[in-house]
């Protein structure tokens, strides 16, 4: 499972982060202050590390500092929005810079796109009573095996790495068709209602108006 250290002193950030990257498959410790990150990162080893720039102890850029010869890469996550200081985090050796307040969606999608630049990705989900290995593209429910096309099982890892998030139509076109949605035909619906059927998931991969498609951790009208 790909671990994630994510050192950021602002705990409601800390927690929407925490929440939503272990919802999508990841292993994540948290650290409020920089030493803290520094001494994580002498303790065990990490596939991504997501930094505050302002923290105590140590900042971020001392954080990036002592990361270099570890060779981890880092995302920058900062109030601090000009072009000059992403320019600066970026030259420092950031692999990308997210700014506060910032869409969860964007987010993961970010974090998917440094771990995929260093070849690390999350290789294996579990959600009611679905397994996904990722690296052999294998899906089993409650122990049968799911075949799925390539489209299909690309846009069930795309939900599972969102759970609980409102999909755009045109970010599930742009993320598996690879291309601009034009709002014509009817080509993620259809992909979409194919893989509820094959899992039997009609009550879990719900319809939001207006947008796209939600992949719900709870059923629809329970706690």
């Amino acid at each position: 499972m790909i671990k994630i250290l994510i050192a950021e002193d602002e705990q409601p950030i800390a927690d929407l982060l925490l929440m939503n990257l272990e919802r999508a498959g990841y292993s994540c410790i948290w650290v409020n202050n920089g030493l803290s990150a520094i001494e994580r990162l002498e303790q065990e080893s990490y596939d991504l590390v997501l930094l505050d720039v302002m923290m105590p102890g140590a900042d971020g850029y001392d954080v990036l500092h002592y990361m270099k010869p570890l060779n981890i890469p880092a995302i920058f996550i900062t109030a601090r929005d000009s072009v000059s200081d992403r320019v600066q985090g970026l030259h420092a050796g950031a692999d990308d810079y997210i700014t506060k307040p910032f869409e969860i969606a964007e987010m993961l999608a970010r974090v998917e796109s440094v771990l995929r630049r260093y070849n690390k990705v999350a290789g294996h989900f579990s959600f009611c009573g679905v397994e996904v290995d990722v690296p052999s593209r294998t899906v089993t429910k409650d122990g049968i095996t799911i075949n799925l096309t390539m489209k299909e099982f690309d846009l069930l890892v795309l939900f599972l790495q969102n759970q609980n998030i409102a999909l755009f139509r045109e970010t599930l076109y742009r993320r598996v068709w690879g291309g601009d949605y034009t709002g014509e035909g009817r080509t993620v619906d259809l992909h979409v209602q194919r893989l509820r059927k094959k899992l039997g998931w009609e009550d879990r991969i719900t319809a939001v108006y207006k947008v796209g498609y939600r992949l719900n951790s709870r059923k629809e009208g329970t706690l």
